[in-house]
This record gives structure tokens, C-alpha cells and sequence, in this order.
């Protein structure tokens, strides 16, 4: 599942990823909250929390989270993503660098940090 995480700037989507998450998760609640950041600011920071719970993404889940990342582009500001599972640290290493925005990966211990750095 996927909650959206209260308490950060309206041009913040912060999140938090727990247990399976699936594509209607990305339907009804990532794709909403980015949507409603990106009709206020041009450019829009993520704060992307994967919890000690999260078991994994559904495939339709990977497919959406792709779209969303490709589909604003040039609007990504900041991400910072909170996470200690390896193969999405892997996966950010990978792929950080297509990303226009600056892109910071964080263990979950330093979850703070992470959460003041993307306010900025």
C-alpha cells in the first residue's frame, strides 16, 4: 500500500510504501497527489519512503511508477528516497542519472535528514 505522508510543503508528494504495493495504489494515491502538486508549482520534489513492512511491487505497480517518474520529467525538482532494501538502492544507483532533478538516496535510519533535505 501506499500512504501519503502528511506534515511536508504542498510542493512536496511524500509518501511511504508498506507491504505489497500494487497498481491501484499508483491510481489512487501517488498519481492523484503528484497531479495536484504539479497543477500548483512547476517544479515538485518526492519524498519516496520505503517502510521496514514493504514485501514488494506488483508488476502493473513497476509499470506505473515508471510512467509517472517519465511522464513529468523536466518537472522534478528533488527526490529523495528512504529506503535499506538493496535492489531498489541498486535500481536508484542505476537509474539516477536520466533523472533532470538532483536525486539523494537515503538508508532508513537517516529518515530526518532526508525529510529536512527535500524541504529545503
Amino acid at each position: 500500500m501506499i500512504e501519503q505522508l502528511p506534515n511536508f510543503p504542498d510542493s512536496v508528494v511524500a509518501i511511504v510504501c508498506r507491504e505489497r504495493v500494487t497498481k491501484a495504489d499508483y491510481d489512487s494515491v501517488l498519481v492523484p497527489a503528484v497531479e495536484n502538486a504539479l497543477e500548483k508549482h512547476e517544479k515538485v520534489r518526492i519524498y519516496y519512503e520505503i517502510a521496514p513492512d514493504f514485501s514488494g511491487f506488483d508488476p502493473g505497480a513497476m509499470f506505473e511508477d515508471f510512467k509517472v517518474g517519465m511522464g513529468h520529467l523536466t518537472r522534478w525538482e528533488r527526490i529523495a528516497l528512504v529506503t535499506d532494501v538493496e535492489w531498489i538502492k541498486h535500481a536508484m544507483r542505476l537509474f539516477s542519472f536520466m533523472m533532470p532533478g538532483e536525486t539523494k538516496l537515503f538508508p532508513t535510519s537517516q529518515a530526518d535528514e532526508a525529510r529536512a533535505w527535500i524541504a529545503v
